[in-house]
C-alpha cells in the first residue's frame, strides 16, 4: 500500500498574512517525525469558477494512516490548529492512502 495523504484546499479570510500561516505550518509540519513530506502552492491558472474560491492547497504525507492519527492528535498540532482555523474562510480535506501509478524519475 502506498503512503498516506491528507490533501488541504483553503481560502483564507481577507487580511490574513498568508506568509504567517505558512511559516507556522513549516515549523508544525518539521518539528514532527511523522509527516513524511509536505507541499504546499497556491492557485495560479485554474478559472475561478473551476477552483470554487480556493486558492492554496496544501499535501502532507504519511507512511501510514497511523502517523496520520498521531500527528492529528499530537499537542503541538492541536496548539496551531485553531490559529489556523481562524485564518479560513472556507476549507476541503481529503485523506487517502495514494496509489502510486508513474513514478518520479
Amino acid at each position: 500500500m502506498g503512503d498516506f495523504k491528507h490533501l488541504v484546499l483553503v481560502k483564507f479570510k481577507e487580511g490574513v498574512v498568508v506568509d504567517e500561516m505558512l511559516g507556522g505550518m513549516a515549523k508544525l509540519v518539521t518539528e514532527l517525525d511523522y509527516v513524511k513530506s509536505f507541499e504546499w502552492g497556491a492557485d495560479m491558472v485554474s478559472e475561478e469558477t473551476l477552483r470554487q474560491g480556493f486558492t492554496h492547497a496544501f499535501v502532507l504525507t504519511f507512511k501510514s494512516k497511523e502517523d496520520f492519527a498521531a500527528f492529528s492528535s499530537h499537542p503541538k498540532h492541536l496548539e496551531f490548529a485553531p490559529t489556523f482555523a481562524s485564518a479560513i474562510e472556507n476549507i476541503l480535506l481529503f485523506d487517502f492512502n495514494a496509489v502510486l501509478v508513474k513514478p518520479a524519475p
